[in-house]
């Protein structure tokens, strides 16, 4: 909840962000793309930093780097320094997801599993659609610094309960070693691409910035592509990388966060920046974008397709996988 409500909180400041610290258009979307780039690079191997370190640990100094960094961006003194903060706490929130959920894993048996995570992603969309009101009221009354410091207190108290939660132990049935090239090359494609992207409303689809981003973007994914078919550990196990039901929900996955983040972020610019609205009005009037986010959730799991697992061990069986439920255990499903 705590990573979902910064993400949309940060929309609906981000037009007052731009106008206090002076940024252009491209300086604030990398507030936002640093934050995702981090997050996309480092997801995949957090859940074996888990495996190596402890799951709890890992949600432990995830959510006290989430919260400091929260603190420090909100003490930033130029847009520079929002972006480089940004980045590091997208590092500290990638720590955060598969620790939660290798921690139910653990902790729920296979046959009442489902219950738990709906209830977490559900969580997650409250949190989401309350996001553009909740930053509204900081904003109009508070300015954007407060949408940042409400994140440490409740970094503090997770923190904190994180002494009282006693999960089993997991069990060690596969390697737990980190594929540190792979992530490398990983986040370069990742980031060469987004900053390619970035710069096409600047050089056009054809200018050169363009045509070589996008040869440099297809040249690295190229090579991390042979390089996981060749490694001991890739960062994703063959198994998962071709599980159909997988690469269907994350097509699905990518498609709508791209459609309601990138709405999100027009939107909000429109409503502040030409219709003149205060963040508390933009932020109501994007609100049923979010809060059918809230209602889609419980109503995506009343009738689940039809899946068979794939050939191997597994203790999650009964369930279709959601996105990212195998993260956490370097034993593919």
């Amino acid at each position: 909840m705590l990573v979902a409500l910064d993400g949309t909180v940060l929309l609906v400041a981000q037009p007052s962000l731009q106008r206090d610290l002076g940024a252009s258009m491209s300086q604030i979307q990398w507030t936002s793309t640093g934050y995702l780039v981090a997050v996309a690079s480092l997801l995949v191997i957090a859940g074996r930093l888990g495996d190596r370190y402890g799951h709890l640990r890992l949600l432990f100094v995830g959510v006290l780097g989430f919260g400091a960094t929260s603190a420090g961006i909100a003490l930033a003194p130029s847009v520079d320094w929002v972006i480089g903060l940004r980045t590091a706490q997208g590092s500290f929130g990638a720590l955060l997801q598969p620790a939660t959920l290798a921690l139910l894993r653990l902790t729920y048996p296979a046959d009442r599993l489902g219950t738990p995570v709906a209830i977490r992603t559900s969580a997650i969309g409250v949190a989401a659609g309350a996001g553009p009101v909740l930053g509204g009221v900081l904003v109009s009354h508070l300015g954007w610094r407060a949408v940042f410091w409400i994140n440490a207190p409740l970094a503090l108290l997770i923190a904190a309960l994180t002494f009282a939660v006693r999960p089993p132990a997991p069990e060690r049935t596969g390697s737990s070693r980190l594929d540190l090239t792979g992530a490398a090359l990983l986040a370069a494609a990742l980031a060469v691409l987004v900053r390619t992207l970035a710069g096409v409303p600047a050089h056009g689809w054809a200018g050169p910035p363009t045509l070589l981003g996008l040869v440099a973007a297809t040249g690295l994914g190229v090579a991390l592509a042979v390089h996981e078919r060749r490694a001991a550990h890739p960062i994703v196990p063959p198994a998962v990388a071709r599980s159909v039901p997988v690469t269907a929900s994350m097509a699905i996955l990518l498609v709508a966060t791209a459609g309601l983040y990138g709405a999100l972020f027009t939107a909000t610019f429109y409503l502040q920046n030409v219709l003149r609205l205060d963040a508390f009005s933009s932020g109501l009037r994007v609100l049923p974008l979010t809060a059918f986010m809230v209602l889609g959730a419980p109503a995506a799991g009343t009738s689940p397709p039809s899946w068979s697992p794939p050939p191997g061990p597994s203790s999650v069986t009964r369930h279709p996988p959601t996105p990212g439920w195998w993260v956490g255990s370097s034993r593919p499903p």
